[in-house]
């Protein structure tokens, strides 16, 4: 979709497009970014942020609009920064020659493919618990299983980008209904939990450590960076030199869609739960719809958790695909080679399909091991390589001296060395 879309003279596009304000086409796109960002991380957020106690939390939340909105919306404007039709792949090897141009992009898909496979996994496994459990029925086999739920998702891809986007967006709406109901279910039992640590000042130190290692799992349970270089492709074809401007507005509904419903979630759940429950939820590696519904023992829990699940599994491996996909092509057009549009995309579904196959067959334990090491790699992408660019880059020097460049620095450098130590540790 995306080479059709450069194919497009965007001088006739754009002209139409600015004329009018928000529309159903700026609609989608917020809610494809807040598909792509909102997915099963966020069913563990709750048991990972609260654990910290009530002050590092306050200060997650309030830090939350801030690192997902400026982190995102320099990327986009790198993007942004390139010809015509170029997504990031391309605008790397513009900025930074072909060499580290094809490093970065190779470390941009080794970041999101593994990702790709986790959701592969991760979805089997919900729907063959919901069969097993839920209906009472014996699952299929499991490369079966795997192979008829990746051919689906992968149907979807063949439909194009848009309609990627717009699937992901639609699925969105179900999702969102369903964290609200829930997150409202829970407000008759609030009982105070993380209340309870909110009266003892914490150790100075003790705050920074768990402040430290708790803006990765913010940041990451936010991250879209996947797709957002189709979203600035999409943007500047659409609005031409309007696209800084109108995707800064897009990128800010999104997010402050995302800050306001998750963070309902995640309050909701910590004021129910007690830190030494959301510690029990943490060892017995359950998501905090799994623990909720063990520990209300509520049918209608036990039989939502899953389709929320799938839900949110679905529709983040739509938006990672995107990128997995992205990131692949550019590395095969670096060695050289310049197939057909139409055989690369075969090539490149044959590949992402027996890849996702095979390890959601194998259902290996060290997922997220890769998922963790992928994270500095994401981080140095998504915050520090825009801010480099701002610097280096003409055509970004006018985002220069913004106090925002800064903050994005500092929480990118705070994630990545939080991340390096949690693996060393």
């Amino acid at each position: 979709m995306i080479d059709q879309a450069k194919s497009l003279d965007a001088t006739q596009v754009a002209p139409q497009a600015t004329a009018v304000g928000w529309n159903r086409h700026d609609t989608t796109w917020m809610l494809g970014l807040f598909g792509t960002a909102i997915g099963a991380g966020t069913l563990f957020l709750p048991i990972n942020a609260g654990l910290g106690g009530f002050w590092p939390l306050l200060v997650l939340a309030v830090l939350a609009f801030p690192m997902t909105y400026y982190a995102h919306r320099g990327l986009t404007r790198f993007v942004l920064s390139g010809r015509e039709g170029a997504d990031i792949t391309d605008v790397v090897e513009e900025h930074f020659g072909h060499k580290v141009g094809t490093l970065i992009t190779l470390l941009y898909f080794c970041a999101i493919f593994p990702i790709l496979l986790i959701y592969s996994v991760a979805l089997t496994n919900t729907v063959g618990s919901f069969i097993e459990h839920q209906l009472g029925l014996q699952p299929p086999p499991r490369a079966l299983l795997a192979l008829v739920l990746i051919l689906g998702l992968l149907a979807v891809v063949r439909c194009g980008e848009r309609f990627i986007v717009k699937a992901m967006s639609l699925m969105v709406y179900p999702f969102i209904v369903a964290l609200m109901l829930l997150a409202l279910f829970l407000v008759p039992h609030w009982t105070g939990g993380i209340l309870a640590t909110a009266h003892v000042a914490p150790e100075p130190m003790a705050f920074i450590r768990t402040l430290w290692l708790a803006i990765p799992v913010m940041v990451f349970s936010f991250n879209h960076s996947p797709i957002i270089s189709a979203f600035a492709v999409d943007q500047k074809r659409r609005y031409g030199v309007e696209a800084d401007v109108r995707s800064a507005r897009i990128l800010c509904r999104a997010h402050g869609l995302m800050v306001l419903m998750v963070l309902f979630f995640v309050f909701s759940c910590v004021l129910t739960l007690a830190p030494a429950q959301l510690a029990e939820a943490k060892a017995q590696n359950l998501s905090i719809l799994s623990y909720l519904a063990n520990h209300f023992s509520n049918p209608t829990i036990a039989f939502a958790a899953p389709l929320i699940a799938f839900v949110a599994i679905a529709k983040s491996f739509l938006g990672h695909y995107i990128g997995a996909r992205e990131g692949l092509k550019g590395l095969v057009r670096k060695t050289g080679r310049q197939p057909s549009n139409k055989r690369l995309d075969r090539g490149v579904a044959a590949f992402m399909l027996v890849m996702c196959w095979l390890v959601a067959t194998l259902n290996p334990s060290i997922l997220g091991m890769i998922e963790t090491l992928g994270g500095p790699v994401i981080a140095a992408l998504l915050f520090l390589m825009p801010m480099i660019a701002v610097r280096r880059v003409p055509a970004m020097a006018k985002y220069a001296g913004q106090w925002s460049n800064l903050f994005v620095v500092v929480v990118g450098l705070v994630s990545i060395s939080a991340l390096i130590w949690s693996l060393s540790a």
